[in-house]
């Protein structure tokens, strides 16, 4: 697949440049630079991510930081199985726990939310940092609601760090999904209220908290192109001027005898 002149493989984390060290520099370089095009790509375009991740994969499937990405792509495109499997294969390479919320989310991708309730039970939660742990929640709750235990769902995402007033990365999305449960519990007066203050956390847009706001206020947006365009498809059509229209054929007519036998016209 082709990858852009300007991308030359040095926009990767220093970290993973670090293990690509380990492959001969020519190859060195078209792994990174595949990299860079699963990193660009994967919100926007996954399944051109995960045709890149692929390529690397082939080309350095030993490197742990091919398969964490190949895993990120397919997980992307909802390749879960596929994703699992990387991110274990990664997992076994480096020892780290830090892919652990999103293999379980890759059981709850699978149907199977008992085994990633079983997951966020496990030790290795406790060596997650701050972010990990509350990604693990928000799987955790997940996976109850997908056993439809609403409740349950709600209580495990009340913690410290929802409590909190400090903002983090993870805050909008951690508001977020409390408003979501409270609202699929019949809640609605205190999700409403969580999804104003997901909506106040979320300064990058990450969640569609004002649109949800917007909903439970019974606020409906219009798209302004199609309402024109409804507009002149009822205006009734103009009459044309018969007089006017009697005279233009009368003059057409008279245009087409001259023509007639005259020289054509370019």
């Amino acid at each position: 697949m082709p990858i852009p002149d300007e991308v030359t493989g040095h926009e990767i984390d220093p970290d993973v440049r670090q293990e690509l060290l380990s492959l001969p520099k020519t190859l060195a370089e078209d792994v990174a630079r595949n990299l860079v095009m699963v990193a660009r790509l994967i919100d926007e375009d996954p399944e051109q991510a995960y045709a890149y991740s692929r390529i690397a994969l082939r080309l350095a499937s030993r490197v742990a930081a091919v398969r964490e990405a190949a895993g990120f792509a397919a997980y992307a495109t909802q390749k879960y199985a596929e994703a699992l499997a990387e991110f274990r294969a990664s997992r076994r390479m480096t020892g780290s726990v830090e892919l652990w919320p999103v293999m379980a989310d890759c059981e709850r991708g699978l149907g199977r939310p008992e085994k990633a309730m079983a997951m966020a039970g496990e030790p290795e939660v406790q060596k997650l940092d701050k972010a990990g742990q509350v990604e693990m929640r928000l799987v955790a709750a997940g996976a109850r609601r997908d056993m439809g235990q609403i409740d349950a769902a709600i209580v495990t995402l009340q913690s410290p760090e929802l409590a909190s007033s400090a903002v983090h990365p993870w805050t909008p999305r951690l508001r977020y999904a409390y408003a979501d449960a409270l609202l699929a519990a019949g809640r609605e007066d205190e999700a409403r209220e969580w999804f104003g203050k997901a909506l106040e956390a979320d300064k990058d847009g990450a969640t569609d908290a004002s649109d949800r706001l917007a909903e439970l206020d019974g606020v409906e947006f219009v798209d302004a192109l199609v309402e024109d365009e409804d507009e002149h498809a009822t205006e009734p059509p103009v009459e044309a001027d018969t007089d006017s229209a009697d005279a233009e054929s009368v003059d057409a007519d008279a245009g087409d005898a001259t023509d007639e036998d005259g020289p054509s016209k370019a």
